[in-house]
């Protein structure tokens, strides 16, 4: 009997353990977006079917322990050894993974059949999400060089994928009243930390075809009162973006923004209004649906799951009831 098990259920699939556990271990239902999936017969020999055959050409009979056949999407192999050696994973690092839309995305990308490195400060959040998801955990404050470095190394040669999230608003001040600690520190993180991270990651990107997602905000789009540190720091994030495109154009690396709008996720509101819950619940006052850290994920997974040769340049997604950075549809009573 064959039945799919998730791949991102099994945290070390090349332990001969795991296929005891895991008997039936994987056929992928989605293989647009896993390049490389194992079907795993422990029924005994039979008759292979026909595209186990084609598959596997040196031989369709299962053997003792199960027949593992490896379909090749582009970047491994054909195998057959007679049991489950490796399971290759595309690897993702996702920044600001310990809550929002970055443990949302972490979780999507894992459920996509992607090996994911969650990077935070936060370092009991991530490892909890990485037992969780069969990932892995790396303690990281993107503004920190040497915490860069230490990410850097554990995610080694390769990435597929690097979703540039790590960031946030503090205070909303008028200009004339700035302050300008709060200013500083949301350019380090959400330019500076953007920036270190991909320059400590572009060499396994590029030595992996692989894409850059970095999550802007409709705030770099267009200006609003209140918002001035945090609209000139995520309008640089969008100037980044675009500059990194061009300087790429003859490497195999895409480079994506996804700018979200109003997003009730978890945290940024009140982090931004240090802590006041009062205000940081008016942000969201009777709009029916802002949007949530499961539909920013979900956007991640779509534009990572385009063929290569396909770049989004750049997605704006809003709540249909934010017309636009100052036109909200909000209903009271």
């Amino acid at each position: 009997m064959r039945s799919p098990v998730p791949l991102g259920s099994i945290t070390k699939p090349s332990c001969p353990s795991a296929v005891k556990d895991h008997p039936d271990l994987l056929e992928r239902v989605d293989e647009r977006r896993l390049p490389l999936f194992l079907v795993v017969d422990v029924e005994g020999p039979r008759e292979a079917e026909p595209d186990a055959e084609r598959a596997n050409p040196e031989g369709g009979r299962a053997r003792s322990g199960g027949l593992a056949t490896c379909q090749s999407h582009g970047w491994a192999g054909n195998v057959n050894t007679g049991r489950v050696n490796e399971i290759k994973r595309p690897l993702a690092v996702v920044t600001g993974a310990s809550g929002g839309i970055g443990a949302a995305t972490a979780r999507r990308l894992a459920n996509e059949g992607f090996e994911v490195v969650c990077a935070a400060r936060r370092g009991d959040r991530i490892a909890a999400l990485a037992v969780e998801i069969g990932g892995r955990a790396v303690v990281c404050d993107v503004t920190c060089a040497q915490d860069v470095v230490s990410l850097a190394a554990e995610v080694g040669q390769r990435c597929d994928l690097l979703v540039n999230n790590a960031g946030g608003a503090y205070g909303a001040d008028p200009v004339s009243a700035a302050d300008l600690d709060q200013w500083r520190a949301m350019y380090e993180v959400n330019v500076i930390g953007v920036v270190a991270v991909t320059k400590a990651l572009l060499p396994a990107l590029v030595a992996s075809q692989g894409q850059i997602v970095v999550m802007g905000s409709t705030a770099g789009q267009v200006a609003y009162e209140g918002g001035g540190g945090y609209v000139a720091a995520k309008s640089a994030v969008r100037s980044v973006v675009d500059t990194l495109r061009l300087e790429l154009w003859d490497q195999p690396v895409r480079v994506c923004e996804i700018a979200p709008g109003m997003v009730a996720s978890e945290g940024f509101a009140l982090t931004r209004f240090g802590g006041d819950r009062a205000k940081a619940d008016a942000v969201y006052a009777g709009v029916a649906q802002p949007l949530t850290s499961e539909d920013i994920a979900d956007c991640v997974a779509w534009v990572a799951s385009r063929p290569s040769h396909v770049n989004i340049d750049r997605m704006i997604v809003r709540p249909r009831a934010q017309a636009a950075q100052h036109k909200v549809h909000r209903v009271f009573g």
